[in-house]
């Protein structure tokens, strides 16, 4: 199983503010959100609603702020979308990497801690299935395309150093990330019962034992 999380990518805040209706609350507006603040404030509403419900104005409601703010960080509400997207991209990659390293010294071992580490990732996993239910959007798509294809080559990568031959390694990487999104799809999407923590837990430790040669 392979998960993601928020990435790190910053908007330019352009030098003079565009012209609004609130103008005159957007000085302290801009000085309590940063980019930064509106990207996550956007993942956090995808999450929750889905990628057709992120507006501007609805957003600037839920973080409790004026729609001036905005303007300074952003043109329009698909540039907030594209920025919002390449952090949660460039999070992913660095914090996969990142994680990976620091646990097991063994291959099997550092799977079978991934596993474990992106099984309680649970508002990312919302964010991953409310982007999978977003697919036809122009702005998502080639995103998601290009993170699957990144972690099926470190998921055939991470097997091969756990002992697989190449196309046993592709065969596995495919068929565990193939478990990821159908479990996502089941239980997000399609809102299938959900599991308690045991029997959660359960699950992933059977995963685990199925999957990690």
């Amino acid at each position: 199983m392979l998960s993601i999380r928020y990435s790190m990518v910053m908007s330019a805040e352009p030098a003079t503010p565009p012209e609004s209706a609130d103008s005159p609350r957007r000085g302290r507006a801009h000085a309590r959100l940063s980019a930064a603040d509106w990207e996550r404030g956007a993942l956090e509403m995808i999450a929750d609603e889905g990628v057709g419900a992120l507006a501007v104005e609805a957003l600037a409601r839920r973080l409790g702020v004026t729609k001036g703010s905005f303007y300074w960080h952003f043109k329009n509400r698909e540039a907030l979308l594209q920025a919002a997207l390449n952090r949660w991209e460039a999070d992913d990659t660095r914090e996969l990497a990142g994680h990976v390293e620091a646990v097991g010294e063994y291959p099997r071992e550092r799977l079978g801690a991934l596993f474990r580490w992106v099984s309680g990732e649970a508002q990312a996993h919302r964010i991953y299935a409310a982007l999978l239910q977003a697919l036809d959007h122009p702005q998502v798509k080639p995103m998601m395309t290009r993170v699957s294809q990144r972690r099926m080559e470190f998921l055939e990568q991470a097997f091969r150093q756990a002992g697989l031959d190449g196309e046993a390694a592709r065969h596995r990487a495919r068929l565990t990330y193939a478990a990821y999104v159908g479990f996502l799809q089941l239980n997000l999407t399609l809102e299938m019962p959900h599991l308690s923590h045991e029997q959660y837990d359960a699950y992933v430790e059977h995963v685990i034992g199925t999957l990690v040669p």
